[in-house]
């Protein structure tokens, strides 16, 4: 049981953190939320009862920091991550911080968030730090959870929204690794799978699990089904790897570029369970596509609210 429980949630005030802030909060535990700006997490407060949300300013690769934000703490998440960036400073350098403070402090469990496709060996930059951070929580924490989920959508995502976006503007949309199978994860069913591990820590502990949805989908089909859901006739024209490579190569580090180099690797392989179905495992029904992008589609929508599918309900 988690009633009771101060977890330190490194990150916790993003797109994912917030949904495992509620549920924690929910089931009765304390939530300090380690942020290097904890005012983007001020609308986490609102989510528990008096008292039960704390704030602590932390950076991930400032050892101090990190040891200040677990210190009393029971159990402790590690939710930060980078898409591009300097990859080894949070997913390595960070991650050990993290899990050695969490070891030290004599926490009872930890969860690291990871994502499918880390690994050690891996040709992009951001799966190798991720396989090495897993590789360095475990040497310090040898009993934290690790969870690895598909790419997570949701409605204050930034991958539904991203393409959504484009579609609204561009008539014919480019896709780029439009073969590349995905098995996208509802945020809300990772942070359940959160809430599953630290409300049962022995059972999960020392754990790598993988999180995917129900359907296993390329890229050209999530475009397909977006412009669908903001009803928008598009076509789609497919990006052959060797131009999207060249593009990535020439343009990936321009700021606002569509794609970068390491993002185009990272679309040279699935992102879809091959490992422990984590959801499965805790019997969690996963949350189809369809079943909530209406939700949050609607603003895409030419008419917005007032669109045909908004009239039909």
């Amino acid at each position: 049981m988690i009633q009771g429980k101060l977890i330190t949630i490194f990150g916790g005030g993003g797109f994912l953190g917030t949904y495992i802030s509620q549920r924690l909060l929910k089931a009765g535990a304390r939530v300090r939320i380690a942020e290097r700006n904890p005012h983007n997490a001020a609308h986490i407060k609102p989510l528990g009862n008096l008292g039960q949300t704390q704030f602590a300013i932390a950076d991930v690769r400032k050892k101090d920091s990190v040891i200040r934000a677990v210190h009393g703490a029971d159990m402790v998440i590690n939710l930060v991550g980078i898409l591009k960036g300097d990859f080894d400073a949070f997913h390595v350098d960070g991650a050990r911080n993290v899990a050695e403070a969490a070891a030290t402090a004599g926490c009872e469990a930890m969860l690291h968030m990871s994502a499918i496709g880390a690994d050690t060996e891996s040709q992009s930059a951001y799966g190798r730090s991720k396989g090495e951070g897993e590789a360095a929580v475990r040497a310090a924490f040898g009993d934290a959870t690790i969870l690895r989920p598909s790419i997570v959508f949701g409605r204050e995502d930034e991958f539904i929204n991203r393409f959504a976006s484009l579609i609204s503007m561009l008539p014919v949309v480019p896709v780029i690794g439009g073969d590349t199978k995905f098995q996208p994860v509802f945020v809300d069913d990772v942070a359940k799978a959160a809430l599953t591990a630290l409300q049962s820590p022995h059972s999960y502990a020392g754990k790598t699990l993988e999180l995917g949805g129900p359907e296993v989908i390329s890229m050209e089909e999530i475009n397909r089904r977006i412009a669908d859901q903001s009803e928008r006739r598009r076509g789609f024209l497919p990006v052959p790897d060797f131009v999207s490579g060249l593009m990535a190569s020439a343009t990936g580090w321009m700021p606002g570029a569509p794609i970068t180099g390491d993002q185009w690797k990272m679309l040279q392989s699935d992102n879809v369970v091959t490992g422990t179905d984590g959801l499965k495992k805790m019997k969690i029904t996963p949350t189809p596509m369809g079943a909530v992008m209406d939700e949050w589609m609607v603003r895409y929508r030419p008419h917005g609210r007032f669109g045909k599918r908004a009239a039909a309900r």
